[in-house]
């Protein structure tokens, strides 16, 4: 199925021999009914010509970052903003060594250093190159700033040398970024719910109980549901963290209000509960300030269980259920019991006795636990990494 069809794409054309086979991309995009427009680099240009770039794309060929006839158009702005997606092709070992450190000399590295779009990368260089320690490390850089990468292949290359390195055939890359679209498209008749965060439940005007919860990756959660089409709504306790454009957030205090928050923005397709609820709550919250004692006794009450409650009512029960369990022992045996008790589809399971990936660290290793599948182990990344990693399974499940 075609879904270029009346898209906008900006293909930036770095210098390599595999610079010719960006003039087949160009023909099979606007074949399938995209916009193009294209950006070359200089060493490009020793590799192919404006004039056959621009007889394919029908648009004219952006080289220089300052451009004497489109100065006020701030042309690294515009197409930036002009296009659906980037896709840089080939992509060589110079310009991952560029972007891995944010460099901007040019107006190809400005445009993606610039840009709010997804951005596709298609690596072509010699298998040494390919092989060498820096551009593993450059590559790993990229992972983590969500650059999707696209290759390369095994095969011959041009210097008479054969391995990794090659650069994806342009029918590939098309297949690629089509499925990219494709998803995007049946996501988008999808909702999400993603409650994160601690919970804040009062004993007075200004002491509460909570716990350490930073809400991290609940939000990298949503902004990864949303980036992959999702409607998605975001119930937040309170975090420092700001809002993410496009997603509907509800901020709550206590778990209470969470629960009534979750209730009112049903139904949805998938729940992904990973705020960390206080079990408890204050029977008597004091309306005044309760003044310095020697001792001081708390009586407590149970909060409502959000996801056993959202999981056990089939009237409003979403598709896919998902918990979170934040352990400091015993992290395979909890999990499991927690999935059978609250019938839920999926616990995700972290270890918070370990700082590098607690509560308030950018990192995170986590176990799923399914329901009808094997359990398996997701390694430490960044909690933006295993946000996408999670949401993988998640369009996967679902479709």
């Amino acid at each position: 199925m075609n879904n270029f069809e009346n898209k906008k794409i900006l293909l930036i054309i770095c210098g390599g021999i595999s610079a010719y086979k960006s003039l087949e991309i160009i023909r099979l995009l606007k074949k399938r009914g995209a916009s193009v427009k294209t950006i070359l680099t200089k060493s490009a240009k020793e590799f192919v010509t404006p004039l056959s770039v621009t007889s394919l794309s029908q648009e004219k060929v952006y080289d220089d970052l300052f451009s004497h006839e489109n100065e006020a158009e701030m042309d690294h702005i515009s197409l930036s903003r002009w296009s659906d997606l980037i896709l840089v092709a080939p992509t060589t070992a110079n310009t991952i060594s560029k972007l891995s450190t944010g460099s901007s000399d040019d107006l190809a590295s400005t445009v993606i250093l610039a840009s709010n779009k997804e951005i596709f990368l298609a690596p072509a260089m010699n298998v040494r190159m390919w092989e060498h320690p820096s551009t593993k490390d450059n590559l790993n850089k990229l992972k983590n700033f969500k650059y999707n990468i696209i290759g390369p292949d095994i095969g011959d290359m041009a210097c008479g040398e054969y391995g990794e390195g090659k650069m994806t055939e342009p029918v590939e890359i098309i297949n690629h970024i089509n499925n990219y679209l494709k998803n995007l498209k049946n996501n988008e008749n999808l909702k999400a719910l993603v409650t994160a965060g601690p919970t804040h439940e009062y004993i007075d005007p200004v002491r509460f109980i909570s716990n350490k919860s930073s809400g991290k990756q609940g939000y990298e959660l949503a902004k990864s549901l949303k980036k992959n089409g999702f409607e998605t709504t975001l119930i937040s306790g309170p975090t420092n963290l700001k809002p993410i454009p496009g997603v509907k957030q509800i901020n709550i205090n206590s778990a209470d209000e969470m629960f009534n928050a979750t209730l009112e923005n049903l139904p949805v397709d998938v729940a992904i509960l990973s705020a960390a609820v206080s079990d408890y709550r204050i029977k008597n919250i004091e309306k005044n300030k309760i003044k310095k004692k020697e001792n001081m006794n708390l009586n407590l009450e149970k909060n409502i269980d959000i996801l056993n409650h959202i999981s056990k009512h089939n009237s409003l029960r979403p598709k896919l259920v998902i918990g979170f369990a934040a352990e400091t022992n015993d992290i395979s045996k909890n999990s499991k019991k927690k999935l059978l008790e609250k019938n839920c589809d999926w616990i995700i399971a972290n270890d918070v006795s370990d700082n590098s990936i607690g509560f308030n660290s950018d990192f995170n290793e986590v176990s799923i636990f399914y329901k009808n599948m094997m359990n398996e182990k997701i390694p430490k990344m960044k909690k933006s990494l295993l946000a996408e990693e999670i949401v993988k399974r998640v369009i996967s499940q679902l479709n």
